[in-house]
């Protein structure tokens, strides 16, 4: 199968990449645009660990084919950080010890991001289903939840 040109904008960035059709977003993001901040996880879209927002919206990249997401714009994890800052969600997930291994981090950032954006001062109970499709196998998600608890106050 052949080839085709995409364009998408990532992180506030035009970027253009010749893939195949079926191709996983996933893919195209770390290996293309080495984007290596997405992981993959389960690779079925049970775990959360690949999450992106594109147009507003969290989805799974493993389950992504890039051609879906022809001029949308999408949301890693590399780009909330600013001029060499991080996000403050970055910094109360690294100050609350929300992030241990690390493959799950990237996709409770950005659900709990996509969580902040929609409820600034979320309850316990928005914060557990705003995160619900997202794994932890080390944390035990009440760091998680404090991290997401200390950047809604800040």
């Amino acid at each position: 199968m052949p080839r085709v040109a995409i364009e998408f904008r990532v992180n506030g960035a035009t970027r253009r990449a010749e893939v195949y059709p079926m191709e996983r977003l996933l893919d195209v993001l770390r290996d293309k645009l080495n984007l290596t901040g997405t992981k993959e996880g389960c690779g079925e879209g049970e775990c959360g660990a690949c999450s992106v927002i594109v147009d507003g919206e969290l989805v799974n990249s493993c389950l992504t084919p890039v051609l879906q997401v022809g001029g949308c714009e999408i949301l890693t994890v590399e780009g909330l950080a600013k001029n060499g800052h991080l996000h403050p969600l970055q910094e109360a997930f690294a100050n609350a010890g929300g992030a241990q291994c690390g493959i799950c981090t990237p996709g409770m950032i950005l659900a709990s991001y996509q969580l902040l954006t929609r409820w600034p001062h979320p309850t316990e109970e928005q914060i557990r289903e705003g995160l619900a499709g997202n794994l932890c196998r080390c944390t035990g998600y009440q760091k998680i939840f404090d991290a997401v608890r200390r950047a809604s106050e800040a």
